[in-house]
């Protein structure tokens, strides 16, 4: 069933505002109201999408947001549901951003969000639960997704390297000729991904170039920074987080330590992508040289930087995303990927987890490995209880998830103001 395009706007705008968590949680609310209420996109073509844009540079929930348009309603609806999956959280960091330049940390807000966290714990299990039934239906997919899961939690193995090592095992596993010999491949729109790359490219880089020719030098040095990080962003955001705060506070200056570990607690606790802490860093960087004017120009010129580039990437590749199935051995490196997916989302789960839910997390290297153990003395009692109590109501009650969310939020915001 293809929706009315007010249709997709507002789901998209309930997705946006609901929204938090990261990539795992954020793949498992799309999953359960496109497919598991809506039933807009089918399980295969979601799941090859989901794995092509986990091998993109950028957010890859906000890009397969943006396909999930562009697959129901073109250009415009990849317009519409990617930018609505941004536009909430980048209002709510904007508004966290001005208000911390005037007076410092938010602690209400941050109570507030702290419910919100615990309860999207219990959305990942959920998300988790349905996905692995659907991407693991033979022992090679589960031996890959252990093997995801081990790389990146106990190896500390670059995530990129986990991708392309599942790729590449799914690759040449894979027999060369085509499962079914009779069914035409869709037409390659070679044409039509050279024109969307070629239009796109111009919306990223000639801003860019005018903010190089005419623009303060602070948003110069902001468009030039997160263009380069746009293409650099794989894995997502966790991936070059260490690389940013080395480089904005170390080298360029541009916020102190402390500074940067807020926005990033802001940039987690507010719904959208994390990569929204860019907007935060853009606009405390530009406030630092010119005052709030210049750094609500900061804070649009690093979103502008930081998500045009997905839709170059999405609207210049997707057409070539359902020809995969007509090639076997893409195909098979798409299916390996998969599976290594559900490893990733399983171990960003548990870390996420793990900081919601405990205090201290000291850290044990024995070898090779290098993991971290929770000190079950600092375990937080009130998020604990939300999560047990999110999971009970949507895993098992199925209650509306923005009610789970409302009342995880009342509870925790309650709790610290008595």
């Amino acid at each position: 069933m293809i929706p009315t395009l007010s249709e997709l706007t507002r789901t998209f705008a309930r997705i946006g505002c609901l929204s938090f968590g990261g990539p795992a949680a954020q793949i498992a609310l799309m999953h359960r109201v496109i497919l598991d209420e809506k039933r807009w996109v089918a399980e295969p073509d979601y799941l090859r999408a989901l794995s092509f844009c986990m091998l993109l540079p950028g957010p890859e929930a906000m890009q397969l947001a943006t396909w999930i348009g562009w697959r129901l309603h073109g250009v415009r609806g990849g317009l519409i549901a990617g930018g609505l999956f941004v536009l909430p959280g980048a209002a709510v960091v904007l508004m966290l951003s001005l208000i911390y330049a005037a007076f410092g940390q938010v602690p209400v807000v941050a109570a507030l969000f702290t419910g919100v966290q615990a309860a999207v714990i219990a959305i990942v299990i959920e998300a988790l639960l349905r996905l692995s039934r659907r991407a693991l239906k033979s022992r090679e997919a589960w031996l890959i997704a252990c093997a995801a899961f081990a790389g990146l939690f106990l190896f500390r193995l670059p995530f990129p390297v986990i991708i392309l090592a599942a790729g590449l095992w799914g690759f040449f596993r894979t027999a060369g000729t085509r499962r079914d010999p009779t069914a035409p491949a869709p037409p390659a729109a070679l044409a039509r991904s050279l024109r969307a790359a070629a239009l796109w490219l111009g919306v990223w880089l000639l801003p860019l170039a005018a903010l190089i020719l005419a623009a303060p030098a602070r948003l110069a040095e902001i468009g030039i920074f997160f263009s380069k990080l746009a293409v650099l962003t794989f894995g997502g955001a966790y991936a070059v987080l260490a690389w940013m705060a080395q480089e904005v506070v170390q080298d360029k200056g541009w916020l102190t330590l402390p500074q940067m570990m807020d926005g990033l607690g802001l940039a987690e606790t507010t719904p959208g992508p994390l990569i929204l802490v860019n907007e935060f860093v853009g606009f405390m960087a530009a406030h630092q040289a010119g005052g709030w004017p210049l750094g609500l120009a900061g804070a649009a010129v690093a979103l502008w930087m930081t998500f045009i580039p997905s839709f170059l990437f999405i609207f210049a590749g997707s057409p070539f995303i359902d020809r995969l199935a007509h090639m076997p051995r893409l195909s098979g490196a798409l299916a390996a990927i998969t599976a290594a997916v559900v490893g990733v989302i399983a171990n960003l789960s548990l870390w996420f987890g793990l900081h919601v839910l405990f205090a201290a997390l000291p850290a044990w290297s024995f070898g090779p490995t290098s993991l971290i153990l929770p000190d079950l003395s600092s375990l937080r009692p009130l998020p604990a209880l939300i999560a047990i109590f999110a999971a009970s109501a949507l895993i098992w009650r199925h209650w509306p998830l923005l009610l789970v969310l409302l009342i995880s939020a009342l509870v925790s915001g309650t709790a610290a103001l008595v």
